[in-house]
């Protein structure tokens, strides 16, 4: 089994690196869908988008075909003119034709697609065999694609003033980017789920830090997706630009470590917030720093899944 101070060690590298920021110019703030809180994407036009590619991507010809277990894989991302690696597990125990449900991996700056997965001698990997789960963890385009979303630390929730700083310093470069990123975590969920028969009652969303602000971000953009989201550490969320209507009634479990400063003072503002306005979520705290607290809370985000399942 990894040590755990390998795991905090390396998570809370990861962090530093993307918590670091770079300025430039005026990121698009206002989406042709309504959205001010990220990329200029359109969701229902990336959706059709990756839909197509998914169906000119995937065959049952193709021998890996609806294959179990755990797997390497890739597409072409035309867009970036590159082959794009994503992390896929089908529990062993599948039948074959049963639907299944299914969870999305975000993960944090600095990482990639699989060292989350790897992560905890493949903790995530057994939880997604043990509940029954499909298991996507996509790159994002790189390390730190960030998913569409420009806030970082110290951007946590009740800081609005530093996050307009964030969105109004990225560079067109940067701006492509988090475009890109976007792009290549929808394309990659619409290749799965065009491939397997994917209970869409039961998709959720989950990530750590870069990866958490990820789930805030594609958790309300691309709402029509998700049972439910689950964001560790990692509030980066914008009270007055975030369509809080869009997540108003999806269930919402948000976790933090004692020692994930300043991102857990931003998760339990944010949680006192959402609980005055009626929001459906549900917070857990751990003993433990930034990467340390990923192991631990990794068994209570599936059993939520499954409860939201349940209910």
């Amino acid at each position: 089994m990894m040590r755990k101070s390998h795991f905090h060690k390396k998570a809370l590298l990861l962090c530093i690196v993307f918590f670091a920021g770079l300025l430039g110019t005026p990121l698009q703030a206002q989406t042709s869908s309504g959205l001010s809180f990220g990329c200029a994407i359109n969701a229902p036009e990336q959706i059709r988008e990756s839909q197509a590619l998914a169906k000119s991507t995937t065959s049952p010809n193709d021998p890996q075909w609806r294959a179990k277990g755990d797997q390497h894989r890739k597409y072409h991302f035309a867009a970036a003119n590159v082959d794009m690696p994503y992390r896929l597990y089908v529990p062993t125990s599948w039948d074959g034709k049963s639907q299944l449900p299914l969870v999305v991996m975000l993960h944090g700056a600095g990482s990639d697609e699989n060292w989350y997965v790897d992560a905890n001698d493949k903790q995530l990997i057994h939880l997604a065999e043990q509940h029954g789960y499909i298991l996507v963890s996509p790159l994002g385009y790189t390390r730190m694609g960030a998913y569409g979303t420009p806030l970082r630390l110290p951007a946590v929730f009740g800081n609005p003033e530093t996050a307009a700083k964030q969105r109004a310093a990225v560079s067109s470069e940067q701006e492509r980017t988090l475009e890109l990123s976007e792009k290549d975590v929808i394309n990659a969920l619409e290749i799965v789920v065009n491939e397997y028969p994917v209970d869409r009652s039961s998709m959720f969303l989950m990530g750590h830090s870069m990866g958490s602000g990820g789930t805030w971000y594609l958790g309300a953009k691309y709402a029509q997706y998700w049972a439910a989201i689950a964001p560790m550490s990692g509030p980066f969320v914008d009270e007055t630009n975030y369509p809080w209507d869009s997540i108003r009634k999806m269930p919402i479990f948000m976790t933090e470590g004692t020692g994930a400063t300043p991102s857990l003072l931003g998760s339990k503002a944010m949680l006192a917030w959402m609980k005055e306005r009626g929001f459906k979520i549900e917070y857990m705290e751990v003993n433990a720093d930034h990467g340390g607290m990923i192991p631990l809370v990794l068994p209570s985000i599936f059993n939520f899944f499954d409860r939201c399942r349940s209910k």
